[in-house]
């Protein structure tokens, strides 16, 4: 008789990250935030559960777009009322909502299932410096990159017992 082990509650566990979005390229950023809320980091992905992270971003207001798009991009939404189509400038945006850029940045980069609102509302949008999920964070992406596995180093006697070969 053959057991099989079951994937636990630890490997399932969510893992807070934080961003600093000072000086980063929105998409690029945008990129990696849902690559973090979808858990493709994870060994345990699959793509019908939600086993993806939070991640809080700070200093929204500081995100950087390439080319003219500050000047040419237009955030368009619909009042459901007869002609009741709005464009908002990217400049405006970043005045009024900084965090709305970001949040659909990434929105646009998850897929598009049931699962899509479950992992937006893990993501938290700070415009400037402050974060009240502060202690939750274990996790900081210094240069931007997601975390990925991790690797054991050779002068832990990881790799004690293994030969080399030799050609």
């Amino acid at each position: 008789m053959s057991q099989s082990v079951g994937n636990t509650a630890l490997a399932y566990a969510r893992v807070w990250h934080t961003v600093d979005a000072n000086g980063r390229t929105l998409g690029k950023l945008a990129q990696r935030i849902a690559l973090a809320l979808m858990g493709k980091h994870k060994p345990i992905y699959d793509a019908g559960v939600d086993c993806g992270d939070y991640v809080t971003v700070t200093n929204a207001r500081s995100v950087v777009v390439s080319g003219r798009k500050s000047e040419q991009k237009l955030y368009r939404h619909h009042t459901m009322w007869p002609g009741g189509l709005k464009e908002i400038p990217y400049d405006t945006m970043m005045e009024k909502k900084p965090d709305e850029i970001i949040r659909k940045a990434v929105s646009g980069m998850l897929p598009k299932n049931k699962l899509r609102d479950r992992r937006l509302a893990r993501l938290h949008i700070f415009a400037d410096e402050k974060n009240p999920f502060e202690a939750n964070v274990l996790r900081r992406w210094e240069d931007g990159q997601t975390p990925g596995p991790q690797i054991p180093s050779p002068s832990l006697g990881f790799y004690k017992h293994q030969q080399t070969r030799t050609r």
